[in-house]
């Protein structure tokens, strides 16, 4: 790879607290033909130069992202700040009732990168809205897993093809 050459590898950072985001994660990262699956306490500042895009997958808490979520973007942010301008990314957020509040604070933040979206907003709403339904395990269905294997697949094929 040269200088200006930008990385091929699709970066998957996830956060769960139900299971929700983390199968979804693991069905992208399945897939995607080159990737990287990290949690998003795991995630480095040199994670995240080295990838050549970004799926950012995590469950929306009291209207916001979740804060695990939240504190990769803290940790992260300014020192990458300038490095990974016009890379693609994508979101699937795992939702009780709504999700928007989580995927616009992450656009606020993909902004800020200078990153560019490539797939629509993927909002996966399990209808949890009693205590116990918003903290009980979640059972993802087949036919969204499946669209989350078609998302990872459709990024790491766009990045190896060099269309983003």
């Amino acid at each position: 790879m040269s200088d200006t050459t930008p990385p091929a590898q699709l970066l998957v950072v996830w956060h769960s607290r139900t299971g929700a985001s983390e199968a979804m994660a693991q069905a992208a990262a399945e897939g995607a033909a080159d990737v990287r699956l990290l949690r998003a306490d795991a995630v480095s500042d040199a994670a995240l130069i080295e990838a050549g895009g970004y799926l950012f997958v995590c469950p929306e808490n009291l209207a916001s992202m979740s804060g695990l979520m939240k504190e990769m973007f803290d940790r992260t942010y300014y020192d990458v700040l300038g490095r990974i301008e016009g890379r693609p990314y994508a979101t699937i957020i795992a939702a009780g009732s709504d999700g928007e509040g989580a995927q616009r604070q992450i656009d606020r933040i993909a902004t800020g990168w200078r990153l560019r979206r490539v797939a629509e907003p993927m909002i996966v709403n399990f209808s949890a809205r009693t205590p116990e339904a918003i903290a009980a395990p979640k059972v993802v269905p087949d036919k969204v897993l499946k669209q989350c294997r078609e998302l990872g697949a459709a990024m790491a094929e766009g990045l190896r093809l060099g269309v983003f």
